[in-house]
């Protein structure tokens, strides 16, 4: 599927019809354990000799799709799906360093991330240092002798800044380190960062790539390209005492050497620890991919309708859309994102009627009648929330200042609804 468009490769990555049944659509194969052939057939699975299906806690056959088929999206040489964002984010971390290394992540990040950087991962003796995400230098002057990755959202939560991806897997790669980027707010057809440098790639596939709000699941996509042989990963050059004392830059067989991360991955973390992905979960993941590039055409284009009304209301004091002029993300939003600027909106609503910003914000949420009141994003439905009460509650209000997030923004993830709908329940909703 190399060749092919990644129209295309969304809607046949991976999959062929079954070849014993003929099905042309994809089965569900819900297992716990495979049959081997030999013990020596089962010896090479384990000795990595062979690859193959050993435990569904490993894999299965369905979500074997969907990772080639989301390795095949982003450009990369193989993927490993878990049950959310938030393990895959977990397991990478773990995936490259232990106690006693180092990470330099941008302070800009998801609620949920940040507290696992801030409070879990140095619970577990990785110490997380944070840089601002708009300039890469302030990453180069964290980095030690202990810095095993770099680490960024594509597009931040909830702020929406763009962080410039060539110049940090740059810096990255002047100190033998990988670059990992957290793409979820840009699926594959909007945003592909393998093809500016990056090296891991993380998403959240319950949000655009699911695209309906109905699975909970996430995804690692190895780009094949770093040199673990000559990094400052000594996880990859070592003996590795979780799996038969493999050196993982070393010892694997030349044609599994560009899927190193993605094997201890899976072979370490998701094997020990057990976040796996469930062959259902993985079905209904792929059928959100088959129309993912459709659903963001209409995601861009409502996203950027929505940000151009909210512009000019008089009850909105400022509006942040990377697709506009001016934005502080359009600089580089508009270098990286050649396929529309996402579906993400968020605003600041004006101080009045006896309210604080703060107030209003959450009586204009409560006033909303298609948009719905989650916390989830990318849905085909318009979603809305308040982020300092929902998703980063749990950091300090000096936390959520320097991730970008005033107490009066209202964050919006437009759907896939007409947009006359869209824009008529906001008009409401700020009218009262």
């Amino acid at each position: 599927m190399k060749s092919n468009k990644i129209e295309t490769i969304a809607v046949h990555g991976g999959q062929k019809p079954d070849p014993v049944s003929k099905a042309r659509g994809m089965s569900v194969c819900r297992t716990t354990a495979y049959v081997f052939d030999s013990a020596e057939h089962a010896s090479n699975l384990f000795a990595l000799k062979e690859l193959g299906f050993i435990y569904s806690r490993l894999g299965d056959p369905t979500s074997q799709i969907l990772e080639t088929r989301l390795a095949q999206m982003e450009g990369g040489s193989a993927a490993v799906v878990t049950s959310s964002g938030t393990s895959a984010v977990h397991y990478t971390a773990l995936t490259l360093a232990r106690a006693g290394d180092e990470i330099v992540a941008a302070s800009n990040l998801y609620g949920g991330t940040h507290t696992m950087f801030k409070i879990l991962l140095p619970d577990q003796g990785i110490t997380v240092k944070f840089a601002d995400s708009n300039r890469p230098d302030s990453f180069r002057d964290q980095i030690t002798s202990k810095t095993r990755f770099l680490f960024v959202e594509t597009m931040g939560n909830p702020a929406l800044d763009m962080p410039d991806i060539s110049a940090l897997a740059k810096i990255a790669h002047e100190h033998h380190i990988p670059l990992v980027v957290d793409s979820t707010f840009t699926p594959p057809t909007l945003y592909r960062p393998i093809e500016d440098g990056a090296d891991i790639v993380i998403h959240s596939l319950s949000k655009w790539i699911g695209g309906h709000g109905a699975a909970m699941g996430g995804a690692i996509i190895d780009s094949g390209k770093f040199d673990w042989k000559n990094s400052n990963v000594p996880l990859f050059n070592e003996p590795d005492g979780n799996y038969h004392g493999i050196r993982w830059a070393h010892d694997l067989p030349t044609e599994l050497a560009p899927q190193a991360f993605a094997l201890r991955f899976r072979t370490v973390p998701l094997r020990n620890l057990g976040a796996c992905l469930s062959p259902d979960n993985s079905w209904i993941f792929l059928i959100g991919c088959e129309t993912l590039h459709l659903r963001m055409e209409r995601h861009n284009e409502n996203a950027f309708a929505v940000a151009r009304f909210l512009k000019k209301h008089p009850e909105i004091s400022w509006v942040r859309y990377p697709g506009f002029e001016g934005d502080p993300s359009y600089t580089v939003a508009s270098k990286q994102l050649k396929k529309g600027f996402g579906g993400m909106v968020v605003f600041g609503i004006k101080a009045g009627k006896g309210k604080s910003a703060t107030e209003r914000g959450r009586k204009f949420i409560e006033n909303l009648s298609l948009f719905s009141h989650v916390t989830n994003v990318g849905d085909t439905k318009s979603l809305a929330t308040h982020p300092a009460s929902t998703t980063h509650s749990q950091l300090t209000e000096e936390e959520q200042k320097a991730t970008g997030l005033p107490p009066e923004l209202i964050r919006l993830s437009i759907g896939i609804e007409h947009i006359d709908d869209i824009i008529a329940d906001l008009e409401q909703a700020l009218a009262n």
